[in-house]
């Protein structure tokens, strides 16, 4: 198939791993800061939908594609003239998602899903004209696909993402082909991300790794899980993913012949053996060998398992068979055998991996696997939604996937659990951590515990039961007494020692576990336990707040009100409401800020009497204008009212700004792209007000001003003081800097410095952004 037709897959549905590794931006013309598709180069609609209807015949010859042409039509009129950044019509994109959705051999209720996915999103129709035309149960799949609004209630971009997980978790449980729908979006989403602006590629690729790819690896997608890894990481660190393509591509011939040789060896040994294999060998994809070097702290060269040759044979029995005859052939490296068809993994990927040294000196891992192991490692989940019909015409579900939900059961649990969005989002990125490595051990028993690695017995005693680790003294493994800290090893037999007397865990554990489960049932026992006190620490918290803002607690403290809270956030009654705030869990703000709401829908006309509104009504007749007298900074036009700067976007001469009439503290002046100026409510925006600088306060030099700035980096020697150089030269005043590292090499700093308006600023983040491993510079916007 020619290149310009369709850049990532070859006829037979193959992924082509060229397409990942090439530089997709060359030649792609650039407008208003992203890439566009030469007419010329646009993919044919009607083409793209007869290869999908071929797909779907490939696996399925008989089935009846009607209800999928019915959505084509439905989703080419309904997104009409739509564009896609790349120029090409829209409907390029929900073919792409369901042409994968037919590499996973789905059912053709998730392929029409699939297709109709963005309709109502973002077209005219609605959730009942796709019940009416294609029944209840494709309506359910693109619901659980479809985004939640903008939340008016929402303080930032942290608060809609979490939003938006929480409902597809929630959707995923009700059926899971919600997320094979979402996967494939998002596959072919990071397909085209050339065609994004540089900061949209890396925030899109720092999603797909913290929480896409990882859902696709517990649900054992490994078909859509590699090119995700390889995707993300191109667009995240492209200097490290295409310096990993040159290292692996310089002896790229070499390493091809040595791998055939091997293919051939072993092929003619289970020849000789009347063992029937199936033989192949590959390179492994590009992110696993960066999480290795990363994890391992290796360079290329000294990893040496960058290749692995697969067996595939018919039965269990044969798998050890075919070991037996591979150990005899070449010799075994110690301590590198790994028995994942006793022990699966928690995605039910099931095989025996063992690293062997060749004639020549060169190690490499071989897998060995059935026929029926080999489908659940490349389709995962995805595979009991192949068109299995049981009589009855029911599609049949086997009892396995109960064991790949646990995963998500758990999360539901944290769902109902926690009810602060940035909690729960740490929560599952921590879960859900792509560099995270497993540790196997062993109950009393014998049964097998997974357990993320650097675990200690208070993480397997919460994995066996809450009750178990609230009541934890003491641990003995492999029959000796451990440190409660001790970190636990493969094939380490643990025996948890309880006491009724315990009087439950300590506080300093939770600085101790490594599992999220472990920290989350420790935080809960201390919630449940200090109940009584976090509703008065919670009341409280809530007058302090309305106090603070000249809020009458009376006005809003409504039965009404308070029940829409309680519904918003998940709650039984009010009182678990104050002791979420008590101990933290909820924002007071959050609740107070709900609670005026609901108030406000019903006194709108009480607030269009407030004298200080009909002032910002008289004042917005002329243009407000903020000036320096010696009583501080006032609005001139509104009888001098005070005005101040705020403290979450921090404004300074130059910016574009716009004026808050506060309750009480006067008028607050903010950037217009201030996160807490986007999020206002309709009652709230009646309170916005025109302002501008003056020309010479913008023009002189004496004022000064707070700015912060956010600086995403890799994480080297030296930054800082190269930072503290440039600020040091251009004399400014350093506030305030808060830096956080991550496991995966990058940093995120914090600063706040003196200038005296934008073109200095401007001046010192250019000066910044040209330092060594610097990835991206942003204003603090709330």
């Amino acid at each position: 198939m020619s290149k310009s037709t369709t850049t990532y897959e070859a006829i037979d549905g193959r992924i082509a791993p060229e397409s990942i590794t090439e530089d997709t931006m060359s030649g792609l013309k650039i407008v208003d800061g992203h890439a566009v598709k030469a007419p010329g180069d646009y993919e044919d609609p009607d083409r793209l939908y007869d290869m999908l209807i071929a797909r779907i015949r490939k696996y399925h010859p008989s089935t009846d594609v009607s209800m999928i042409s019915k959505a084509y039509q439905m989703a080419k009129t309904a997104h009409g003239n739509q564009c896609r950044k790349s120029g090409e019509p829209y409907i390029i994109h929900p073919l792409w998602v369901s042409i994968i959705l037919a590499d996973l051999e789905m059912d053709k209720e998730t392929i029409t899903a699939g297709m109709l996915h963005d309709v109502v999103e973002d077209t005219k129709y609605t959730d009942e004209d796709i019940k009416k035309e294609f029944g209840e149960e494709v309506a359910l799949l693109v619901d659980g696909v479809t985004k939640l609004g903008q939340l008016s209630y929402s303080s930032d971009k942290l608060e809609l993402q979490a939003e938006n997980l929480r409902k597809m978790f929630l959707a995923m449980a009700k059926d899971i082909r919600v997320i094979i729908i979402k996967l494939a979006d998002r596959l072919h989403n990071m397909r085209t991300l050339q065609f994004m602006t540089p900061a949209k590629q890396k925030e899109k690729a720092k999603e797909t790794m913290d929480i896409y790819a990882p859902i696709a690896q517990r649900l054992g997608i490994s078909k859509i899980k590699t090119e995700l890894d390889d995707l993300a990481l191109k667009y995240s660190q492209p200097e490290v993913f295409f310096d990993l393509v040159k290292q692996i591509n310089a002896r790229k011939t070499e390493r091809e012949e040595f791998v055939q040789q091997i293919v051939d060896e072993v092929s003619d040994h289970m020849k000789n053996a009347n063992i029937k294999a199936e033989v192949n060998g590959r390179v492994k994809h590009f992110f696993s060998i960066y999480k290795k070097m990363v994890n391992q702290d290796k360079t290329v060269d000294q990893i040496y398992d960058l290749f692995a040759v697969r067996i595939i044979v018919d039965s269990v029995k044969d798998c050890y068979a075919a070991l037996g005859v591979i150990h005899e052939m070449y010799t075994p490296i110690p301590g590198r055998f790994k028995d994942y068809i006793a022990m699966p993994k928690p995605n039910m990927y099931q095989s025996l991996h063992t690293t062997l040294m060749s004639s020549v000196g060169q190690p490499f891992e071989i897998q060995i696997r059935t026929q029926e192991m080999h489908k659940t490692a490349e389709y995962g989940i995805a595979a009991h939604w192949k068109y299995k019909e049981s009589n009855d015409g029911r599609k049949s579900v086997e009892a396995q996937e109960e064991e790949k939900l646990s995963w998500l059961r758990q999360i539901l649990e944290w769902q109902r659990d926690m009810s602060d969005n940035r909690e729960f989002l740490n929560l599952i990125k921590g879960d859900l951590d792509l560099f995270a490595e497993d540790v196997y051990c062993f109950t009393p028993q014998g049964d097998v515990k997974n357990l993320p690695n650097g675990s200690t017995p208070i993480d397997f005693a919460y994995a066996i039961h809450s009750a178990v680790g609230n009541k934890m003294v003491g641990a003995r493994v492999n029959g000796k007494l451990v440190n409660i800290d001790y970190k636990i090893q493969n094939g380490d037999r643990i025996e948890i020692l309880t006491s009724q007397n315990s009087k439950g865990p300590s506080r300093d554990w939770l600085n101790i576990v490594k599992s999220t489960q472990a920290k989350n049932k420790i935080n809960q026992w201390f919630k449940k336990e200090f109940k009584e006190s976090n509703i008065i620490k919670g009341k409280e918290m809530i007058a302090s707040y309305c106090k603070s803002k000249s809020i009458n607690p009376s006005d809003i403290m409504n039965s009404r009100y308070m029940e829409v809270v309680q519904k918003k956030y998940g709650f039984r009654d009010w009182d678990a409401v104050l002791a979420a705030i008590g101990h933290g869990g909820l924002k007071e703000g959050q609740v107070v800020n709900r609670l005026m709401e609901e108030y406000n829908k019903e006194h709108k006309q009480e607030l269009t009497d407030e004298v200080v509104l009909e002032r910002v009504a008289e004042a917005a007749k002329n243009r407000v204008h903020i000036a320096k007298s010696k009583s501080g900074i006032v609005v001139k036009g509104i009888d001098d009212v005070a005005v101040r700067f705020s403290r979450c976007c921090n404004p300074v001469p130059g910016d574009e700004i716009v004026g808050f009439v506060t309750r009480g503290r006067g008028l607050s002046i903010h950037r217009t792209d201030c996160v807490n100026m986007i999020h206002l409510t309709e009652a709230e925006r009646a309170r916005l007000i025109d302002a501008e600088w003056e020309s010479d306060v913008a023009e002189e030099a004496g004022g000064q001003y707070l700015a912060e700035i956010k600086m995403y980096t890799y994480d080297r020697q030296g930054l800082l003081m190269e930072m503290s150089r440039i600020f040091t030269e251009a004399d400014v005043d350093v506030k305030s800097m808060n830096v956080r590292t991550s496991k995966k090499g990058t940093a995120t700093i914090e600063t706040g410095f003196i200038v005296h308006g934008r073109d200095e600023l401007t001046k010192i983040i250019e000066k910044l952004r040209q330092l060594d491993g610097v990835i991206d510079i942003e204003r603090t916007t709330g």
